[in-house]
């Protein structure tokens, strides 16, 4: 098995929105906003070579949307997502499935391109991965949620005929060396990898965590359907992680791509942070 982050670029949220209960005197120290009191936030995607399988974890937002979508997010930086595919000697046409964390468009917006007139998938040899529940929830939004679901990134996987679910239980074996977490604070069904990787386990953290800061129970986004499920769910995964020694891998972090934890006095707190190559030049 090899790992490769795939870095696809920056986008802005709101601070508050980000950090829910938190105060800014607080979060602004770890986040910085500018003078909208937007911070800056990575699209940092995951792409797994294993055997004959090569499966790219999310895919960022995305170009196909309009200037108006665009100015709400203030894309920034160099990085895209064919330009960090390349970077690793890799096509879009050479990954052979796409696995959806969940279905908000910072997360699956890169699967499907404009072709002309056409919406077609950007990995057209590709199998993509949701889950049936968190697929239905997708299609037929709640009013609160409907804006993070667009139809032009959910509805041509399916008429493509390239969806598939996955059928796992949590915690159980999706692919030979990954596991499949299950949480539903954030939304319904949101599925986190869990790979097994020369001796380390690795979780990638899609939203439960979406940066090292957000390991702190109180900080919760104001963004989650369910709130106090997250709260449930991170110290529950958390306590796992650090009493086996786990691998964080943020998608939103800007600075910190990787942690492990430890158990302090104050609770599960950040231990040391690294990257996937010192990872794999440790193992």
């Amino acid at each position: 098995m090899r790992l490769f982050t795939i870095n696809t670029g920056n986008f802005k949220l709101d601070g508050g929105a980000m950090h829910g209960v938190v105060p800014k005197t607080l979060w602004n120290k770890v986040h910085p906003a500018d003078e909208n009191n937007m911070c800056s936030w990575a699209l940092r995607c995951l792409l797994i070579e294993h055997g004959n399988s090569r499966i790219l974890i999310d895919n960022g937002i995305g170009d196909k949307q309009d200037a108006k979508f665009f100015s709400h997010y203030y894309l920034h930086g160099d990085d895209t997502l064919q330009k960090s595919l390349a970077a690793h000697g890799f096509t879009t046409d050479d990954i052979t499935d796409v696995f959806l964390t969940h279905l908000h468009f910072d997360h699956c917006g890169g699967s499907i391109k404009r072709d002309g007139d056409k919406l077609v998938p950007a990995f057209k040899n590709a199998q993509y991965w949701s889950n049936e529940a968190h697929w239905q929830w997708a299609i037929q939004p709640n009013d609160r949620e409907k804006a993070s679901f667009l139809k032009e990134n959910i509805l041509p996987i399916e008429e493509s005929g390239q969806l598939r679910f996955v059928d796992c239980g949590d915690g159980q074996e999706w692919m030979p060396d990954i596991r499949v977490r299950f949480v539903n604070g954030h939304t319904e069904a949101m599925m986190l990898p869990q790979i097994s990787y020369n001796g380390h386990t690795i979780l990638y953290c899609a939203d439960l965590l979406p940066s090292a800061a957000h390991i702190g129970m109180p900080w919760i986004m104001a963004y989650d359907m369910r709130p106090l499920d997250t709260l449930d769910e991170k110290k529950r995964i958390l306590k796992e992680a650090v009493a086996n020694d786990w691998v964080l891998f943020f998608e939103h972090d800007n600075d910190i791509e990787c942690c492990n934890l430890q158990d302090t006095e104050r609770g599960i707190k950040m231990k040391d942070t690294f990257t996937l190559l010192d990872l794999h030049a440790k193992s």
